[in-house]
């Protein structure tokens, strides 16, 4: 067996990649392969599986079920006559992975980066490129990704990545001192991108940019490494990117690539050719003349100095004596496109029944109005891009253009209307703001400044959205004709005055629901939200409505499943519901339904064979096909009865793991949407199985939406909790809020207290 790492964490045997089990399994291996052959104590192993804080009652249990799974995986090595094949052993005080390291990929990688800087020291920069380029092939993506993205933070991984941003920076110096600038300047680019406060690579990017005749962009790379370095740290470069750049500016000579069998002056290494000897560093070349006194210092005293302030190899340990400037001021670069956005204009000005209020309670009021505005703007993925005075102007599309920002615009101003205008009911007194919205689209120019996190917007769209507000009656949200037809589908809407040419926004449509009080519109935008999220960024995602009996959580349940199944490209759906105590229904009557649902039965076929075929499409290692069918069968063929209450029926948390199992792997072939109403009533071994199922990062776009009563909250506190692929929705039963509450909460929001004037 092979045990990969530098990536997603995969176990091969014979070329057939292995089933690892759910999250806490693939954890626990990962773990014990970061200590390979060192004992691991039981108490550090569940800190770092739960956190020091969060470790459950059960943990001890569910560590040893972990165990028990690896052992049976690799126990396949073992029977396959392999007598090099991985154990995990029982050691006081815990266990310890017994591998050979040959066969671990983060030992290899470790291997030959020791022989590679073994050879770089010597001045053999071929061969110290070829081992250094060998060993970051390994890489499939960050070290134990899968992991990571399930919320796993080790420091031991912090530690790994450094250290393969230091081997690609001595891959880059042997590739430097071979002459292959002009190969590796696609890579360096790409590593300063990334890793702006990185000097060493940022000199090797100069140095790489130099040697190909790009002074200025040499000259450039320096100007925003500076920049970076004092707006983020308030530090200047270090000395050795000091000397680079002045001696750039020069162009002095010992920044050229020595001839074939000489050494280069700026790296201090000889350049190798086939058949050529390596000429000691310390050695003069007769075609160099030799370098003025410089103050450089010696390997030795830069050793001394601190990390920040050491001259990296590729910048050079003998560099000719310059005057040292002032360094250059940051350079503010300005970068434009043309892009198609949304703007909405919003103006929240004072009643008349508010003309009499103190000026300090105006402008406490107006503020708080403010906040509520950015509030909503921000939370329908616009940006406010000015606010002056009672007026805001919003954009939304800064991001890039999508098909739901005039939508997102519409439903933002509508949020926004509803909750700073608020009805009279009658009582013509009554304190109140007046909220006029207009919405346009149009295509604006954004002015990207190097200094500046928000882009500056200019085009006419946001004139025309502001010169569409003063003809907005006071209460009411009015768009333009484009922007209805690209919202209708989600939004209602009249005509009023056809010479107008604007339409009114009546508010959000609720797929025929509104008249009987069905969910809100903005719950479900969530929802959909977060399945389109889930299928672009093709990880997990766990969505918990949570409800009282009464508001409308079955219901909107229900709707978003029509909404999905709607869908031009919709995504597989798969439903259940958790029977009630008393009614007819198996304690795993829902995993047997999903399952068999998706198996997906051809009429008159057998459940197992269909059961088979399904499992065989997801997992084509027979070993592993076999295993799971004998797991799962008792959900398909008898609706999960035949699960640990029978002899020789599997455990039920090994039938449930492998259910999860299966449909993280189903969502790497499509995607997939499981909606599970009333998940308050199942038993543990169902909650454990449908957290794990949005623990696993690798396991593509499975978004699972669960509807549950806050019972579920008082057998789980923790559900969900901390999970950074795990959103919960609360659903609170719809209270009238009056004129003089709105205000009042208003005012006390912006701490005026003193609200007496108002009423």
């Amino acid at each position: 067996m092979q045990f990969r790492m530098l990536g997603p964490i995969e176990v091969v045997d014979h070329g057939e990649q292995v089933p690892l089990g759910g999250t806490k399994q693939r954890a626990t291996l990962g773990f014990l392969l970061l200590q390979t052959n060192k004992v691991v104590a039981t108490s550090h192993l569940m800190n770092a599986l739960w956190g020091y804080d969060d470790v459950p009652a059960t943990a001890r249990k569910i560590l040893q079920n972990a165990v028990y799974g690896l052992r049976n995986i690799l126990s396949a090595g073992r029977a396959g006559g392999d007598p090099g094949a991985a154990a995990l052993l029982t050691q006081p005080p815990g266990y310890m992975m017994r591998v050979d390291p040959e066969r671990v990929d983060l030992q290899l990688f470790h291997k030959w980066v020791g022989q590679g800087r073994e050879q770089l020291a010597r001045g053999a920069a071929e061969p110290a490129s070829a081992l250094l380029r060998d060993a970051l092939a390994l890489w499939r993506g960050p070290a134990l990704a899968d992991l990571v993205e399930g919320g796993i933070q080790w420091p031991e991984l912090a530690t790994i990545e450094n250290t393969r941003l230091d081997v690609m920076e001595d891959y880059f110096d042997a590739q430097l001192a071979c002459g292959n600038h002009h190969s590796v300047l696609a890579e360096l680019e790409r590593m300063v991108q990334s890793e702006p406060l990185r000097e060493r690579s940022c000199g090797q990017l100069m140095l790489a940019l130099y040697r190909c005749g790009r002074q200025a962009d040499a000259l450039n790379v320096y100007s925003r490494v500076r920049a970076v370095l004092v707006e983020s740290l308030g530090l200047e470069p270090g000395r050795g990117l000091q000397q680079l750049q002045q001696a750039i500016l020069v162009q002095d000579p010992a920044l050229s690539l020595a001839r074939p069998g000489t050494p280069d002056p700026f790296t201090g290494r000889a350049e190798i050719r086939a058949g050529s000897t390596v000429p000691s560093a310390t050695t003069p070349s007769a075609a160099t003349p030799p370098a003025a006194p410089s103050p450089a210092v010696s390997p030795e005293q830069a050793e001394r100095r601190p990390p920040e302030t050491r001259v990296p190899p590729s910048q050079g340990i003998t560099m000719p004596q310059q005057r040292v400037s002032e360094p250059a001021a940051p350079e503010r670069r300005t970068d434009s496109t043309r892009r198609t956005v949304s703007a909405m204009s919003v103006r929240a000005r004072l009643a008349p029944t508010l003309a009499d209020v103190a000026p300090k309670d105006v402008d406490a009021l107006l503020e708080s109005a403010c906040h509520v505005v950015t509030e909503q703007v921000e939370r329908f993925g616009g940006t406010v891009t000015a606010s002056i005075g009672s007026m805001s102007l919003a954009v939304f599309g800064l991001d890039g253009p999508s098909d739901d920002d005039a939508r997102q615009a519409v439903l933002a101003a509508l949020a926004i209307r509803d909750l700073l205008d608020v009805p009279a009911d009658g009582d013509p007194e009554a304190p109140r703001l007046a909220v006029q919205c207009a919405v346009t689209t149009g295509e604006v120019l954004l002015r990207h400044r190097s200094h500046e996190d928000t882009p500056t917007v200019i085009g006419s769209v946001l004139d025309e959205s502001q010169a569409q507000l003063s003809d907005v009656p006071a209460g009411q949200v009015r768009v333009t004709d484009s922007v209805r037809r690209a919202s209708e589908h989600a939004v209602r809407y009249r005509l009023p005055d056809p010479a107008s040419g604007s339409w009114e926004a009546l508010g959000a449509r609720d797929e025929g629901h509104a008249e009987e009080g069905g969910a809100e519109m903005y719950e479900q935008d969530i929802l959909r939200g977060l399945v389109r999220r889930t299928r672009h960024r093709g990880v997990p995602h766990l969505v918990t409505v949570l409800g009282e009996r009464g508001t409308g959580k079955t219901r909107l349940l229900r709707d978003f499943e029509r909404w999905v199944t709607a869908q031009a490209d919709a995504p597989r759906i798969l439903t259940g519901r958790i029977p009630a105590a008393g009614e007819d229904g198996h304690r795993l009557r829902l995993a047997a339904q999903i399952l068999a649902a998706y198996c997906d039965a051809a009429p008159g076929e057998d459940a197992t064979a269909a059961l088979t075929r399904t499992v065989r499409k997801l997992f084509p290692s027979e070993r592993a096909c076999a295993l799971l069918v004998s797991r799962l069968r008792p959900l398909v063929t008898t609706d999960g009865i035949g699960v640990d209450d029978r002899f020789g029926g599997p455990p039920v948390t090994e039938t449930m793991s492998a259910w999860a199992q299966l449909f993280q792997q189903a969502a790497c072939q499509e995607p997939l949407v499981l909606c599970i109403d009333d998940l308050h009533r199942a038993p543990d071994v169902v909650l454990d199985a449908v957290e794990e199922l949005a623990e696993t990062a690798g396991s593509g776009p499975l978004c699972v939406v669960v509807g549950a009563g806050p019972e579920l909250l008082l057998r789980r506190p923790g559900w969900a909790g901390g999970k950074s692929h795990a959103t919960t929705v609360t659903l609170d039963r719809p209270e009238r809020v009056t004129n003089e509450q709105l205000v009042r909460l208003l005012l006390s929001a912006s701490g005026n207290e003193d609200v007496r004037t108002l009423t």
